[in-house]
């Protein structure tokens, strides 16, 4: 008689522990989802353009190179989405005065609109309340998200931090 494996003998309480973990995931998904659709109904917006629109907004004048390092993207990201801005007329690229190497971003009457217009986005709420958190729970939930994270085999994928679900320099919203 061959055994199975001990998975199909685990104990009730160990799957309805897993369903409970994933049913939270699923909200977690389904919170970044619903996120997203509002800001691309109200502002017709991605997340990740509206940081890098955030953050030329906050910085006045800024290189791409710079944007990119604080938000911690790809510099081929941040050309797709300033791209996408620009398309919009949202920012526009301006040659450095000193340097006409350089190229600088600057934010657009339309893109001040539209960050006006932009609901409160996840990702803010999120940081915000993580960064209450004290410094150990903090580092429990990394901790369980990064575990997470492996038993998806997803722990290798190279991903910014931004709460969005789909391709980070896409130029429709979801």
């Amino acid at each position: 008689m061959a055994l199975l494996p001990a998975s199909r003998y685990a104990h009730p309480m160990d799957s309805e522990i897993a369903s409970l973990t994933l049913r939270a995931l699923r909200r977690v998904l389904r919170a970044t989802e619903i996120g997203s659709r509002q800001l691309a109904t109200t502002t017709g917006l991605t997340p990740s353009q509206l940081l890098v629109l955030r953050e030329i907004a906050a910085r006045g004048s800024v290189t791409p190179s710079a944007v990119a390092q604080a938000l911690q993207f790809s510099q081929a990201t941040i050309t797709a989405i300033v791209d996408r801005l620009v398309a919009l007329g949202f920012v526009q690229r301006q040659r450095g005065e000193r340097d006409k190497r350089q190229i600088h971003l600057t934010l657009l009457p339309d893109g001040g609109a539209a960050l006006a217009d932009a609901p409160d986005p996840l990702q803010t709420r999120f940081t915000d309340r993580f960064d209450a958190l004290p410094a150990w729970e903090q580092a429990m939930i990394l901790a369980a998200t990064e575990k997470l994270a492996a038993l998806m085999d997803a722990d290798t994928m190279d991903a910014a931090p931004l709460l969005d679900s789909g391709r980070i320099d896409r130029s429709e919203p979801l």
